[in-house]
């Protein structure tokens, strides 16, 4: 039925307006031409051209399959542009999936600078996901993973890009503000504050808490670090957060940090892939910056 060199040879007819230059324009023979419109027209039962004198003439149903070719071709030709582009990894969306709040904060500092970087390519990030992260990465869902958690599978590679300490964020005049570490125990009485996670997931309980079979006197959840500070700031409770997050808001609310333990609890964020991908320049470029990133705020962390 219809296809593509048909619209091309509508589209050489009327701007050559013969056949032979048509032909010579689509590296076609004349009667190769004239053969494959005809048993277009036979198939749909309608003349697309008549000759009149040296000339050809569209008929109805030829000019509407020219303003069809007018509109598809150009759309065509850009998408194989794109698709060329996409396969040399030049441009393309990057979808990135988020394992934790904190996470979304370290990803703007690394978005900026690689949408600078890759003008042609563009960010996707999805937070919730219908089978979770590592559902999202198998399913095609997202391309990466921003995790703290990894869980290695056959098919997936995952690199640490940023190492950080969670740490117990209190208010400057609480009285566990100036302890050098604090251990489980202190925070028996405690109301502790986090973000809407399953208590599984949450360092604080399940590096910290749990292993000493310690629960606070109450635990709030909520959404954003905005507020979870502001709370922590007026005496609402305390909370747990990756060191480097908390340091942004230490000069702008009255906040103290506290090691959790005396050896402190050490993280790592990871980024996972399918190892199928790894070979795309632009999910490298995204790789590349993160490593960059982490080695300049090593120092904050």
């Amino acid at each position: 039925m219809l296809e593509r060199i048909h619209l091309a040879i509508l589209k050489e007819i009327d701007q050559c307006g013969s056949l032979t230059a048509a032909a010579k324009q689509l590296h076609l023979t004349q009667s190769a031409l004239s053969h494959s419109i005809k048993k277009l027209e036979q198939q749909l039962g309608t003349t697309l051209w008549i000759r009149e004198g040296k000339q050809l003439q569209l008929t109805q149903s030829g000019q509407y399959l020219l303003s069809i070719a007018n509109r598809l071709l150009p759309q065509l030709i850009m998408a194989e542009n794109q698709l060329r582009q996409y396969a040399q990894g030049e441009r393309g969306t990057l979808h990135i999936g988020m394992e934790c709040h904190p996470c979304y904060q370290w990803l703007l500092k690394v978005v900026s600078p690689y949408l600078l970087s890759l003008p042609d390519v563009d960010v996707d990030v999805k937070q919730k996901f219908q089978f979770g992260g590592m559902g999202a990465l198998f399913s095609y869902e997202i391309d990466i993973l921003v995790t703290p958690d990894p869980l290695y599978k056959s098919g997936l590679y995952f690199e640490p890009v940023f190492d950080y300490e969670q740490v117990l964020v209190t208010a400057n005049n609480h009285q566990l503000a100036h302890y050098p570490f604090i251990d489980p125990e202190h925070l028996n009485n405690e109301t502790l504050i986090t973000y809407p996670v399953s208590v599984e997931r949450l360092d604080i309980f399940n590096q910290f808490l749990m292993p000493a079979g310690i629960m606070p006197r109450k635990h709030k959840t909520v959404e954003t670090t905005d507020i979870i500070l502001q709370m922590v700031a007026n005496g609402r409770g305390v909370t747990a957060l990756p060191k480097w997050l908390a340091l942004e808001y230490v000069p702008k609310l009255q906040l103290s940090l506290v090691k959790l333990g005396k050896k402190g609890i050490m993280k790592k964020i990871h980024l996972g892939i399918r190892k199928e991908d790894l070979s795309i320049p632009y999910v490298n470029s995204f790789f590349t910056i993160a490593r960059q990133l982490s080695r300049l705020d090593k120092q904050s962390i």
